[in-house]
């Protein structure tokens, strides 16, 4: 048996009764004596615990942190057989709560180790169900907020902070114009050289001219630059105010009286309202430059044949469909993008999710609102 220090220095005393162990913990289990509460467990884990009862006593603990705690929980775990677990005694009201929370650890671990079954299985699909229905209600809600802050400023002009959108349509517009022109050129320049190939079964390689006016301007314009703004300005959206909410800057707007919906959502929503036209249009200008690039170096259709092609084949309905979609796209990206940033949590892991998750979900919303416009239109005749 030890004698207790006068510095309050951590034991473990063992205790042998017959097939009983008692493992008595006294002193300071804290970080301080890291070095030796390290060595008391793990030359406490090394015995022979074949024996019917194992009893630790921590009634004599003077000072626990979480550090102690958690060490005193890992003994208890190695010290397991089968299903008969060591018995925690003494332990303070005080320090029991902290216990609780240190054994959660194991229940996280054991969950995530179920076998596969019928219930498990159901019980991830109700999860799913339930996450997408919280999903949409947090879209509705940052709808309402917008469509309420938005009156508002109609009443009061002067609230609307016009330089900060400005700042936004810089950000969203003008420097995304380099990426979405190239890549709307050479989505062009592939759409022209496939069309060509296949056509030319059939000795029809001027109508890859009409196939790719009219793809380009109703269709792939708009939701190829759609896509993009996502993957660009959405997550940066939701990268701005997710990290706004882990430092608690939200927080501190509102305290100070004023509304974030209106001094960092709204300047967002409409700066990328009014940049996806822009682009949508310069980005089918590009598209449509490749296309009759290609055509004319790989298909030999002469520049001027492709535009006096082009303007029998498309019409100004072509161009209104595309440019109509474009506000619309910009609002879903807008609304997902602030949602989610709202979400975050205060961790860099939250953040990193939720910055996904925008974009996947403005891409699956976007392709979903494209879809309805090509119905609605076929229906009207468009």
């Amino acid at each position: 048996m030890q004698e207790r220090t006068p510095n309050s220095s951590p034991i473990l005393e063992q205790t042998r009764l017959g097939t009983s162990l008692a493992l008595r913990a006294s002193g300071q289990w804290t970080i301080h004596h890291a070095l030796d509460l390290e060595g008391l467990i793990d030359a406490a884990e090394k015995l022979n615990c074949t024996t019917a009862t194992v009893v630790i006593d921590v009634s004599q603990v003077a000072k626990l942190d979480t550090f102690g705690a958690w060490l005193i929980e890992r003994l208890r775990r190695s010290l397991t057989q089968g299903v008969v677990e060591p018995d925690l005694v003494g332990l303070s009201a005080n320090y029991s709560s902290l216990f609780d929370e240190v054994r959660r650890v194991k229940s996280g671990v054991v969950e995530g180790k179920e076998p596969r079954s019928l219930t498990a299985f159901l019980e991830r699909v109700g999860r799913s169900v339930v996450g997408v229905g919280g999903t949409l209600v947090g879209l509705l809600s940052m709808w309402g907020a917008i469509l309420v802050t938005t009156g508002r400023v109609i009443r009061h002009p002067s609230s609307f902070r016009l330089t900060s959108m400005i700042h936004h349509f810089e950000q969203a517009c003008w420097r995304a114009v380099p990426i979405v022109v190239l890549i709307s050129f050479l989505i062009g320049c592939i759409i022209a050289q496939q069309g060509i190939f296949q056509f030319r079964k059939f000795g029809a390689d001027v109508f890859v001219v009409d196939m790719l006016g009219v793809l380009v301007l109703r269709e792939i314009g708009v939701l190829l630059v759609a896509i993009m703004v996502a993957g660009r300005s959405g997550s940066a959206y939701t990268a701005e105010l997710g990290s706004m909410r882990m430092r608690e800057e939200i927080d501190a707007l509102r305290t100070m009286g004023f509304d974030p919906t209106e001094v960092l959502i709204l300047p967002r929503m409409l700066a990328l309202v009014i940049a996806l036209p822009v682009l949508t249009f310069l980005g089918a200008m590009a598209a449509l430059c490749g296309g009759g690039l290609v055509a004319w170096g790989y298909g030999g259709v002469d520049p001027n044949a492709f535009l006096s092609r082009l303007r029998e084949a498309i019409s100004i309905n072509h161009f209104i469909v595309g440019i109509v979609k474009a506000p619309f796209m910009a609002f879903i990206i807008g609304i997902i993008a602030c949602a989610e940033g709202a979400a975050v949590k205060g961790s860099a892991e939250s953040l990193g999710q939720h910055t996904t998750a925008s974009v996947v979900k403005s891409i699956f919303f976007v392709i979903i609102a494209d879809g309805i416009f090509a119905i609605y239109f076929a229906s009207i005749g468009i």
